[in-house]
């Protein structure tokens, strides 16, 4: 059978095939509790495949990855690659709704078919089956953003560019109201994209708009680096003893306003001590000057103070003669 070829694993027991391949709605007989059983033992293989694959992971960050891998989303991706649609068994309503489309219908069936496995062949043949399909997931992916869902990948990567976030609006909605997909647009707005994403939910279609958009953001700030980025013109006003001057377009560092302001004061103190000195001889010659006029004062009337007492004194001797 195709659908064995696909999945690597040959049934001994071919009623544990079908019986995971039916629906409720076919037959009373149906694959719940083989879901329920294959749940399990998906969680145990994709926590053992981590545990050996990545040593130096942490277990918050390998509960992460492991609830990203085995999440619906996940295993309807898997489910569409096998083309596991084309071999379900639906009642007839499912089949006139379009149930082999719907994402929970294949990924519950995904997880019966591991759990027909385990029964049929022991839990090694569903680890080989199982890590087949995910090894060459694991391979493409990267554990640090593993887990984080596209919108959560594109804000973050917004943010760190100082990017507007993102905004998400549903345009338009196709099929039945019971079996609706939605068609919903992620714009960013200051890079002018604009992508689509379609889902069989509004959360499923933002996160597929969520995924192209950061594809769109990462190819144009490649190309245009600066584009999100304004230039806008500098104009650096200096203050320097009390004068402002402006000069735009020269952008002036700390130290070089600094070092002006330091040139600036020290001329002003050159010119103070260059003036001091001057003014200093100015005045000493001018009190040189005035102690010169006294002093040839005093000398030219120093005789006539001499004469005067020569003729106003008589000498004794004269005096006695008479």
């Amino acid at each position: 059978m195709l659908l064995q070829e696909r999945l690597g694993h040959t049934f001994k027991n071919p009623v544990l095939l079908q019986q995971a391949l039916t629906h409720r709605s076919h037959s009373s007989t149906h694959n719940e509790r083989l879901e329920f059983l294959g749940d399990s033992v998906l969680n145990c293989v994709v926590a053992s495949v981590l545990f050996d694959r990545y040593g130096k992971i942490d277990e918050g960050d390998l509960s992460r990855l492991r609830a990203n891998l085995v999440k619906q989303q996940s295993l309807y991706e898997i489910a569409q690659r096998i083309e596991l649609s084309n071999f379900l068994r639906l009642g007839e309503g499912e089949l006139k709704s379009g149930g082999f489309r719907r994402p929970s219908i294949l990924a519950d069936t995904l997880e019966a078919l591991f759990g027909a496995i385990f029964l049929d062949s022991g839990f090694d043949a569903a680890s080989s089956v199982i890590s087949a399909m995910y090894i060459p997931i694991l391979d493409t992916v990267d554990p640090k953003t593993l887990g984080k869902d596209a919108k959560t990948l594109l804000q973050e990567f917004l943010q760190g560019k100082k990017i507007a976030l993102p905004q998400y609006n549903v345009v338009a909605t196709h099929g039945a109201a019971h079996n609706q997909e939605f068609e919903v647009e992620c714009l960013v707005p200051k890079l002018d994209i604009q992508v689509f994403g379609t889902g069989g939910s509004r959360r499923a279609g933002e996160q597929a708009a969520a995924k192209s958009a950061l594809e769109a953001v990462k190819i144009a700030l490649a190309k245009a680096p600066t584009a999100a980025k304004k230039n806008k013109p500098r104009t650096t006003q200096l203050k320097l003893a009390g004068i402002a001057t402006i000069q735009p377009d020269a952008p002036v560092s700390h130290m070089d306003i600094t070092k002006s302001s330091k040139t600036t004061k020290g001329q002003s103190k050159k010119s103070d001590s260059d003036n001091q000195p001057h003014a200093t001889h100015e005045n000493e010659e001018h009190a040189s000057d005035t102690q010169q006029l006294q002093s040839n004062t005093d000398d030219e009337n120093q005789p006539d103070l001499l004469k005067a007492n020569e003729v106003d004194v008589p000498s004794a001797g004269t005096g006695q003669s008479k």
